[in-house]
């Protein structure tokens, strides 16, 4: 199978049919040397995201900003106030109280954007699925993995 077509239908499979057009044109992949899988992809230098052995991606803020142009892409996607924003985006975890629209797929432990002015600010692992982020006032909704300030200071090292 080809690369690139395993990883298009991966993208539309988790994010939504569709998604996949919005992936660049010239993207690198690098794969494992014992299995041949991939392992990550990455466009113009910067990391796009990488292949889980469960099948998943954990994509970056780089690629999901990409990839928001995509109206069926928005639906996984929370957006939170500017009371949460500083926090989050230096790699805090989303609590319930802070979410201001949530995306109807978003699903647990599913790959989650964090947005702030239609800017994703982070990504991360949901805790709590769409109706319990509407529902709760309290608790983690969404476990930050990768925020903008990580990567600046990956920059700067």
């Amino acid at each position: 199978m080809d690369h690139v077509l395993k990883l298009q239908s991966s993208l539309d499979a988790l994010f939504g049919s569709g998604v996949s057009k919005y992936l660049p044109k010239d993207i690198e992949m690098t794969f494992s040397r014992k299995t041949g899988r991939i392992r990550t992809v990455i466009h113009k230098g910067k990391l796009l995201c990488t292949l889980r052995i469960d099948g998943g991606l954990a994509i970056s803020p780089y690629f999901a900003q990409i990839l928001l142009r995509s109206k069926v892409f928005r639906e996984n996607c929370v957006e939170i106030n500017k009371d949460a924003a500083p926090f989050v985006q230096d790699g805090r975890s989303v609590f319930c109280k802070h979410v201001v629209k949530c995306g109807k797929n978003v699903r647990i432990s599913g790959d989650t954007p964090v947005l702030f002015k239609n800017k994703v600010i982070a990504v991360g692992r949901a805790v709590l699925s769409y109706e319990m982020i509407s529902d709760f006032d309290r608790g983690v909704a969404v476990k930050v993995r990768d925020s903008l300030k990580s990567r600046k200071e990956e920059k700067e090292l």
